[in-house]
C-alpha cells in the first residue's frame, strides 16, 4: 500500500531512507533545518567499515574520558558541563562499556555494515546517481607503538573470526602497498574488507536523483511540534507548513533526542563533534588509514585528501576549536613527515555532529509508543557506513515486509 511518508532529517540516513522508500512506491517528503550542504554527512571520513566491530562504548573509555577531560586537544574530549541529559547518557554509556556487551554488539555491527557495503555497490551499479567514487582498497590501522599494535591485533583476530578479510603488515609490507608516501610508523593492520567514498559527491548526487524521481526535499525547514492521538502522529508542524502524514521517519541525527521529547519518548543521544581538514594537493596517500594513537582518519577522496578526527562531547554546537584542528594537523605530520597542513587549510576546517547512543548501536525501527514512527538515527561514527542499510531497513519496516536482518538489537525502546 502506498503511504505518505515524511522524513525528518536530510543526512545520509534520511536520504537513503527516501531512496529506498521511493523505489517501492511510497510518496516521500524530506525536511531538514539546514541547507543540506553541511554537517556530519558531509564532513565525515567516508568510510564503509565492516571492520569497525568495537563500539565506542567499550571497556576503558570512561576512564580515558575522565583522564582527557581537561585536555582540549585529546582525541576523546568531554567538556565539563552541568547537563542532566548528559549525566544520564554518561551513566548508560558506563553500563554499556563492558566486555560482555561489546561481544554481543560485534556481530550486529558487522552484519549491518556488510549489508550496507553491498547496497553502496547496488546504488552505484543502478546508475541512478551517475558516477561517484566507490573504492574497495581497505583500511589501514597505522600504529607507532607496540601497545597500539598489540591492541589492534586482538581486534583484528576477532574480525577475522567473524569472517572479515584482514592482513598484518610490517613496515616493509606497508611500504610495498603504498610506496609513494613516507610513513613514520611501525606497521599496520589492513582490513581489506573496507571501502570508501567522497561524502559530498554522493550526497549531492543523491539529492539530485531524489528530486528527479519525485521526492519532495525542503531545506531550511524546522519541525517545531507534532499533533498525535491514539499513539499515532497525525500532523507534523514546521516553521513553514503543516503536514498530514501516514508515516514519519525520525532521521535527524543529534537533534533526534529533542524531537523525541515532543513525542514523550526518551531517546538517549549526545552530540559527538568531529572535525575535517581537506588538502587539495598531492599527498601520495592512496589507501584510507586511521592513525591509531591520535585517532585521526585519512581518506583519499575525489580531488583531495581528507584528514578527520576527534570525538568532542560539548553539547550541540558547531564551534570550531582551533586547538583541536591543530591536533589533527600535528598528528598528520607525525605519521606522514612530508605532509605539512598549512594555515589556510586549517582555517577552512569544518565540524559535524555525530549522534551517539550510549551503547554505540544505532536506533533503527519502530517504537511501542507511536505506531507510525520509525527511528533511523544514533549511528555514532558509523553513520556514513550504515546509511544505505538503514534506508533499506526503514523501507522494509514501513512497507510491512520482513527486514533483511534481525534488528532487535537496534530497538529504540531498548534499556541501558
Amino acid at each position: 500500500m502506498k503511504k505518505n511518508v515524511l522524513i525528518i532529517g536530510g543526512g545520509i540516513a534520511g536520504l537513503c531512507s527516501a531512496y529506498f522508500l521511493q523505489k517501492v512506491g511510497h510518496q516521500v517528503t524530506v525536511l531538514d533545518k539546514s541547507d543540506m550542504k553541511s554537517g556530519a554527512s558531509h564532513v565525515n571520513a567516508g568510510y564503509i567499515t565492516p571492520s569497525h566491530i568495537i563500539p565506542l562504548a567499550s571497556p576503558g573509555m570512561i576512564s580515558k574520558g575522565i583522564k582527557w577531560m581537561f585536555n582540549p586537544t585529546s582525541p576523546f574530549y568531554m567538556k565539563p558541563r552541568w547537563d542532566i541529559d548528559f549525566f544520564k547518557w554518561s551513566w548508560y554509556f558506563h553500563r554499556s562499556s563492558t566486555t560482555e556487551k561489546v561481544e554481543v554488539a560485534g556481530p550486529w555491527i558487522k552484519e549491518i555494515n556488510l549489508i550496507s557495503r553491498e547496497l553502496f555497490t547496488d546504488i552505484k551499479n543502478s546508475g541512478d546517481l551517475g558516477d561517484f567514487q566507490l573504492e574497495r582498497k581497505g583500511l589501514l590501522m597505522l600504529y607507532k607503538t607496540d601497545k597500539e599494535g598489540a591492541y589492534e591485533m586482538q581486534v583484528a583476530k576477532k574480525a577475522a573470526d567473524l569472517g572479515l578479510e584482514v592482513q598484518f603488515l610490517d613496515k616493509k609490507g606497508l611500504n610495498a602497498l603504498q610506496p609513494n608516501v613516507n610513513m613514520d610508523v611501525k606497521g599496520a593492520i589492513h582490513y581489506e574488507c573496507d571501502g570508501h567514498t567522497t561524502p559530498t559527491e554522493f550526497m549531492g548526487k543523491m539529492i539530485t536523483h531524489l528530486k528527479k524521481v519525485g521526492v519532495i526535499i525542503r531545506s531550511h525547514e524546522e519541525v517545531t511540534d507534532f499533533q498525535f492521538a491514539n499513539a499515532k502522529i497525525e500532523q507534523v508542524i514546521t516553521n513553514k507548513d503543516i503536514y498530514v502524514v501516514d508515516e514519519v521517519v525520525l532521521a535527524s541525527g543529534t537533534w533526534s533526542e529533542n524531537l523525541s521529547k515532543k513525542l514523550h519518548i526518551k531517546l538517549p543521544l549526545q552530540a559527538g563533534k568531529g572535525y575535517r581538514i581537506n588538502v587539495y594537493r598531492p599527498t601520495g596517500i592512496t589507501i584510507p588509514a586511521i592513525l591509531m594513537e591520535s585517532k585521526v582518519a585519512v581518506t583519499p577522496m575525489t580531488d583531495y585528501t581528507r584528514f578527520a578526527g576527534t570525538m568532542e562531547f560539548s553539547g550541540i554546537n558547531t564551534l570550531i576549536r582551533k586547538e583541536r584542528v591543530a591536533a589533527i594537523a600535528d598528528a598528520t605530520t607525525q605519521y606522514f613527515p612530508d605532509i605539512k597542513i598549512n594555515q589556510e587549510e586549517k582555517e577552512a576546517a569544518e565540524s559535524g555532529l555525530r549522534p551517539i547512543s550510549p551503547d554505540g548501536l544505532p536506533y533503527i525501527g519502530r517504537t511501542k509508543h507511536i505506531r507510525n514512527l520509525t527511528f533511523a538515527t544514533g549511528h555514532a561514527m558509523m553513520g556514513w557506513s550504515l546509511g544505505p542499510a538503514t534506508g533499506k531497513l526503514v523501507s522494509e519496516i514501513i512497507s510491512d515486509k520482513k527486514t533483511g536482518m534481525d534488528i532487535i538489537g537496534f530497538s529504540p525502546d531498548r534499556k541501558f
